[in-house]
């Protein structure tokens, strides 16, 4: 399937919900896990503002990936962000949209927090 990396050099992104858990299956409460390292994945919703727009994404990343701390409002850097575009069947009807994964997200509020040496 395509990936399509998303250049975020030019956005804010700050987080829109809280990292949840991700699941694979909602009705068995199965939850997703990366199929390279076994990692538990999270969805974590971002407001992405660049030229003018803001859209709100949900970003799947891996457990590990994830820094800091992620409140609502937080600044965050998103690292290795792509966009996978999907299509499938569900009950007869054609359903097709973009799911975005990243590395990581990263807080970026510890950052600017911290006092520069002189």
């Amino acid at each position: 399937m395509r990936q399509i990396p998303v250049d975020t050099s030019a956005a804010t992104v700050m987080v829109a919900k809280i990292p949840q858990i991700k699941l694979k299956d909602r009705r068995t409460g199965e939850i997703a896990t990366d199929a390279e390292t076994g990692a538990k994945l999270m969805t974590v919703d971002v407001m992405f503002a660049a030229n003018d727009e803001v859209e709100i994404l949900s970003v799947t990343v891996p457990e590990p990936g994830i820094s800091g701390e992620l409140a609502m409002g937080t600044p965050v850097a998103l690292t290795g962000l792509i966009a996978r575009p999907w299509e499938n069947d569900f009950n007869g009807q054609k359903r097709h949209g973009i799911a975005f994964r990243a590395v990581a997200v990263i807080s970026l509020a510890e950052a600017a927090a911290k006092p520069k040496a002189a």
